[in-house]
């Protein structure tokens, strides 16, 4: 590594801690699916900031929005309301199944508001959170202990009490783990982290059965699969299912640090006046540029689009994988969340393949040393597409000498 990259490489590494291991490449500048770093090479962006830039980087409409709101108020207090507030709040309950809203500012802040909501609701007695095998929920201690991969717990036990983890896609066995104390049952919908899974029509039909059965509240984090990244607002449209809690953030401010758990107001209601807080959420900045992601992904037409990106997506990725089967086994996800699952083989090269794709000029990652994930700007053209797709089967021919 030469040039500023590696200048600022150096800086980086004497003052920030390294808990990230860093590409070679400080990047600069983002337009629409485009970053440039330091050197000034150019890289198609397949990643968004792992889910979080759906409408691409520095997209006009929302950079106006933050740029006008930080120009008249930057913060203040939660003691008062502010407009932006109020009206990103309008448009998530109205365009979900929730009446109420509580504003944070990430997924795992908005994990914990949920956490902390089923637990108020349910009283001191029935404090266990069921989770899955396999999921992700956030670095808090909190939401860390419901992640259900041992690898995230390693050197931070003992865990917070209260959290148990059901084998992915198993009903059986979650019917047996709860007990008196169990207040909520919380998964993903699809589990991005761990590999781009979704989780089975009927067996989430099960869930909800579970929970109505034994009173439970039911969270569903879609802080990866929410604000349009599976083609439908929230992926829960497209199961048939509708959770008592739920969470997003990542895409939300399309860049910006916000988040929220949405609910409906019966259970709101346990939460007054000193129960839960947050000094920075729902900040008017963030706020305002949460509002005109918003209004765009709820364009007629917008989501739609989306649905047709992934279908295209998903027959190209189906396509390679037809076309390198000692490395690749097929393709998995929903909407513009996909994953190529590789075989045996391929795992073994997975990492070596994405920065195979970085020297390409193309941002992707290996997601739980399963497959190769693919979460591109909701914006992606089929053009864009076709150069992801080209520049894969490029890195698939060479693993496959």
């Amino acid at each position: 590594m030469s040039g500023q990259n590696a200048s600022w490489a150096e800086r980086s590494k004497k003052v920030l801690i390294g808990t990230y291991a860093r590409y070679a490449a400080a990047m600069v500048k983002g337009d629409g699916c485009k970053l440039t770093d330091a050197d000034g090479r150019e890289y198609l962006d397949c990643l968004s900031g792992i889910a979080v830039c759906s409408l691409g980087h520095c997209h006009p409409v929302v950079t106006d929005a933050i740029c006008a709101q930080a120009k008249e108020l930057v913060h203040v207090s939660n003691l008062y309301d502010t407009l932006p507030q109020i009206e990103l709040a309008e448009l998530l309950t109205e365009n979900s199944f929730a009446e109420q809203i509580f504003l944070a500012n990430s997924g795992a802040e908005a994990n914990e508001a949920a956490i902390k909501l089923a637990r108020i609701c349910a009283g001191p007695e029935r404090y266990g959170i069921i989770s899955l095998t396999g999921s992700f929920h956030g670095r808090t201690l909190a939401t860390v202990a419901a992640t259900g991969q041992p690898k995230f717990h390693e050197g931070f036990e003992p865990m917070p009490d209260g959290f148990s983890h059901a084998p992915f896609g198993n009903l059986n066995v979650l019917d047996a783990m709860i007990a008196n104390q169990t207040c909520a049952i919380m998964c993903e919908p699809l589990q991005g982290e761990s590999g781009v899974r979704p989780l089975d029509v009927e067996y989430l039909k099960g869930v909800v059965d579970l929970c109505r059965k034994h009173d439970l509240l039911l969270i569903f984090d879609e802080i990866q699969t929410g604000i349009g990244r599976t083609g439908t607002f929230f992926a829960y449209e497209q199961l048939g299912i509708v959770p008592d809690i739920m969470t997003v953030a990542k895409a939300l401010g399309n860049g910006l640090p916000i988040g929220a758990m949405l609910t409906r107001k019966e259970l709101a209601a346990s939460f007054v006046p000193g129960t839960h807080g947050s000094t920075f959420g729902g900040n008017p900045v963030a706020a305002a540029g949460a509002v005109a992601t918003l209004k765009i992904i709820l364009e007629d037409g917008f989501l739609q689009s989306v649905k047709e990106k992934g279908d295209y997506l998903q027959a190209g990725l189906t396509d390679l994988a037809a076309r390198f089967p000692d490395l690749a086994s097929g393709a998995r996800g929903m909407g513009l969340i996909r994953g190529l699952v590789l075989t045996e083989k391929g795992i073994e090269h997975g990492a070596d393949m994405v920065n195979k794709l970085f020297e390409k000029g193309v941002l992707i990652n290996f997601a739980g040393n399963v497959v190769l994930r693919f979460l591109p700007p909701l914006i992606i053209s089929r053009e864009e597409i076709d150069q992801l797709l080209v520049a894969l089967g490029e890195v698939l021919a060479e693993f496959e000498a």
